[in-house]
């Protein structure tokens, strides 16, 4: 009789899944050299794969890992299947360095209510996607953590970055400490800590930040969603006496609803030019405190303090050589990339000069013969208008910004002034035009000096969107909703840069003005 065949059953055991989102420079690479080094040191077996994205401008590298415990009658040399990419649904861990990252992860569906641990760092740094709108592009954490909250099958998430930071160690040791504190690996914290100790760079540090975030998870404190703070407006680099005066002149002639403003305004501008800039920026908003209104809660004169000083300090080729040598920008540049203070770090520009803006930075007379002339603007716009990379580190490309920057004292005389002085009254007149009959679309002209921004090719779009909006303000006045409309035409313009939704906007108003 034939003996039956032998079979041989295939173990179907599935393997522990994690996805780790992290972005450029926070160490997600460490981060999953540690959790695979952990789980070959307990016998199991582990593999790691990545698609990369392209650092922190428009994703984050996504890495995946999948481990698996051997059995302990496992032959020598036994290698299991493992898959190369995250799977939706078939995800335990998923861990964020950044919140929004978590929020990928749950669109991708890579997190689930029945089976995902999901660790996420609440902190932000908002994405090219976000920065890049017109208008206020940033993406609500809210959303985020409402869908975090039903999504996943346990939720670990506190400013990791924070934490890190105050540690004085790379956030990738604060997710390595809140994966252990999450106990959703079957290893002690022992285990963990021996893995830091075995890989032998930055222990010490990396280790205060494991324990740190390690007892976070634990403790399971609630969720606070940090975002980057705003920008702290520069101190004028002025002589004390001249701008305290100008302070007291703005206390003393305007309206307490207005001052808070008016003190940002006016720090924005002296920094921008000088003292004497400071007087005009207040001479032209007392004009319009002439038409306000105290039972509006000087709304006009509100807006005409921030938008007069947004008006007045406009981007130009001097203003960037200035920001761009500047003591404070290199410091924060240096704090960013996390340097140790006996590194050095150069700092590469990427600069595409236009003949416009070298035109414009030229004095008016000369800057206006070249304009005039297209076939000499063309041939002169051929050897300008190429990319160029600057490395500010360097003596040479450095004392040329620096020069640069340094001759804004004559930017009074230039063509790109007198341009941009003509555009701000004649956009003024309007305002004060309007507020004689219509109080409320004053205020909305104001605000539309929002669209106005940026430097070349940006500022050319934002300014076209402008005087496309006032130009239908124009024939919206005398209508109940001419204010509603325009801010309507507005916030339409700050949705995309290609203005397609200014578009579809302008063609609704055209249809009940005609």
């Amino acid at each position: 009789m034939n003996a039956a065949p032998s079979t041989t059953a295939l173990d179907t055991t599935k393997p522990l899944a994690i996805a780790v989102l992290a972005m450029g420079g926070q160490g997600g690479g460490v981060l999953v050299d540690w959790i695979v080094a952990l789980c070959e040191a307990h016998g199991w077996a582990a593999q790691s794969t990545s698609v990369p994205g392209v650092a922190q401008r428009t994703g984050a590298t996504i890495y995946y890992i999948e481990a698996l415990p051997l059995p302990s009658n496992a032959p020598h040399g036994l290698k299991p299947v493992l898959s190369l990419m995250a799977v939706p649904g078939e995800v335990d861990i998923v861990i964020g360095a950044e919140f929004m990252e978590a929020g990928r992860a749950i669109q991708r569906g890579l997190v689930t209510p029945d089976r995902t641990t999901l660790i996420a760092s609440s902190h932000r740094a908002y994405a090219v996607v976000e920065k890049q709108t017109p208008g206020d592009g940033i993406g609500d954490p809210a959303t985020v953590l409402t869908a975090a909250e039903a999504s996943a099958r346990k939720l670990i998430a506190f400013d990791m970055a924070a934490v890190g930071e105050q540690s004085g160690s790379a956030i990738s040791a604060v997710l390595f400490g809140a994966l252990a504190g999450a106990d959703a690996l079957p290893f002690p914290r022992e285990a963990y800590e021996a893995t830091i100790r075995a890989a032998g760079i930055g222990v010490e540090p990396s280790l205060r930040g494991f324990a740190a975030g390690y007892e976070r998870a634990k403790a399971g404190t609630p969720l606070e969603i940090t975002t980057p703070p705003k920008k702290a407006v520069a101190a004028p680099k002025t002589p004390q006496g001249d701008y305290a005066a100008l302070m007291m002149r703005a206390q003393a002639e305007f309206p307490s609803e207005a001052q808070a403003m008016l003190t940002a305004g006016l720090q924005r501008v002296v920094d921008y030019q000088d003292i004497a800039y400071g007087r005009e920026y207040l001479d032209l908003v007392k004009g319009i405190l002439g038409l306000d209104r105290a039972d509006r809660g000087h709304a006009l004169t509100e807006a005409a303090a921030k938008y007069i000083a947004v008006a007045m300090a406009y981007d130009d080729v001097y203003r960037v050589a200035d920001l761009k040598t500047r003591a404070s920008r290199f410091e924060r540049v240096r704090k960013e990339v996390g340097v140790a203070p006996d590194q050095l770090i150069y700092t590469t520009e990427f600069m595409h000069p236009r003949m416009d803006e070298v035109a414009g930075s030229l004095p008016k007379a000369l800057g206006r013969f070249i304009e005039s002339r297209p076939r000499l603007f063309q041939r002169l716009d051929k050897i300008v208008n190429r990319g160029r990379r600057v490395r500010t580190g360097t003596i040479r490309w450095f004392l040329m910004l620096y020069i640069l920057g340094g001759l804004k004292r004559f930017r009074r005389g230039t063509l790109r002034h007198a341009n941009e002085i003509a555009h701000r009254d004649a956009w003024l007149a309007r305002v004060k035009q309007a507020a004689v009959k219509d109080y409320e679309l004053a205020v909305e002209l104001l605000n539309n000096r929002r669209l106005v921004k940026g430097y070349s090719d940006t500022h050319a779009r934002g300014l076209s969107k402008f005087d496309r909006v006032m130009a239908a303000a124009d024939k919206l006045e005398g209508r109940n909703d001419a204010a509603e409309w325009v801010r309507r035409l507005r916030e339409a313009a700050l949705k995309d840069e290609e203005g397609v939704a200014l578009d579809g906007a302008m063609k609704t108003v055209d249809s009940f003005l005609h």
